[in-house]
């Protein structure tokens, strides 16, 4: 039975989700290579469309027409549109999937394997590559800290990028070559147990875009959990092809770590970290504003000057 036959079937192990908006050809080569590479799995697998206009949906219903694709008249966010889906899975896993992806060989059959040989991991986790095959590190994080934001605001942590001490969060050093815990581990590739998902009342629907995983990993480690990293699973990924702008990203990744700091840190530490998000974005805004003063370069000073300028709206959270 090959991985696209199996679609249909009632005795599917694993639910894979892929949540698409605007990115019609690579939801495209991300199904074609998801049935190519799977290995030996039995998958239901799912496309929620959140209100594309660029004839994604279509795409998917006249090339993939064994795949379930919903409709939806409005772009209700990546957390909510997961929830859905998952609510009706019935199979024992659940695996979120991005649309920007390319699955290598076997790299499902390898993640289901490994989430059964380490049942206390509870969320599971592969490695990422980008197109030419160099190392995309943002398949899992470590959450942040007083420490890591005071580097992060500080630059400390892009000077001495591969030193886990001064980039924590970026587990720095580490090329995602060896099994390993984590504290975070990224949605675009996420392997989690039905029971668990369903026992953590899925992903937080306020985060819109970005956090839900953290948020749902600091979850799951409450209730004992301790997610992992196999390298044995890999897969292709963009990141970032249904953000259209960069500051629209940054702005949501902003708004979504205040929300991580007043939903995870407590009344004594949040304050803190808010403080520490706010320099991170003011020492961002001088250091462009010199470096446009000296080399004369403006496209990083109107960039940080935007983020800088609405920081009293993602400082709120969501």
């Amino acid at each position: 039975m090959t991985a696209f036959e199996a679609t249909g079937a009632q005795d599917h192990e694993v639910t894979v989700i892929m949540v698409s908006y605007n990115t019609r050809e690579l939801t495209l080569t991300a199904l074609e290579t998801l049935f190519a590479n799977a290995g030996n799995v039995s998958m239901r697998v799912v496309v929620w469309d959140n209100a594309s206009h660029d004839g994604s949906a279509d795409a998917v219903a006249a090339h993939f027409p064994g795949v379930e694709l919903i409709r939806s008249d409005d772009n209700v966010g990546f957390a909510k549109a997961n929830n859905v889906i998952a609510a009706s899975a019935e199979s024992e896993w659940l695996l979120l999937l991005n649309p920007d992806t390319e699955t290598h060989p076997g790299a499902i059959e390898n993640i289901l394997r490994f989430g059964k040989a380490n049942p206390r991991a509870g969320i599971v986790g592969g490695r990422t590559v980008f197109p030419d095959g160099s190392l995309n590190i943002a398949s899992c994080w470590n959450t942040m800290s007083v420490w890591s934001l005071f580097c992060s605001a500080t630059g400390l942590s892009r000077l001495f990028s591969n030193t886990t001490f001064f980039n924590p969060e970026g587990i720095g050093g580490w090329k995602r070559d060896t099994v390993r815990q984590v504290d975070v581990v990224v949605g675009c590739f996420l392997l989690i147990r039905t029971e668990l998902w369903k026992q953590l009342d899925g992903f937080n629907p306020r985060y819109f875009m970005y956090g839900e995983e953290h948020d749902l990993c600091l979850r799951a480690a409450r209730l004992g959990y301790r997610p992992m990293i196999t390298p044995d699973a890999q897969i292709m990924h963009l990141v970032g092809a249904s953000s259209s702008k960069r500051e629209d990203k940054v702005l949501r990744l902003m708004r979504s770590k205040a929300t991580l700091i007043r939903d995870h840190w407590g009344s004594v530490r949040a304050p803190l970290g808010i403080g520490l998000l706010w320099l991170w974005i003011c020492t961002r805004r001088i250091g462009s504003g010199a470096f446009a003063l000296v080399s004369g370069k403006r496209g990083q000073q109107s960039h940080w000057r935007k983020i800088w300028q609405e920081r009293h709206e993602w400082l709120k959270g969501y």
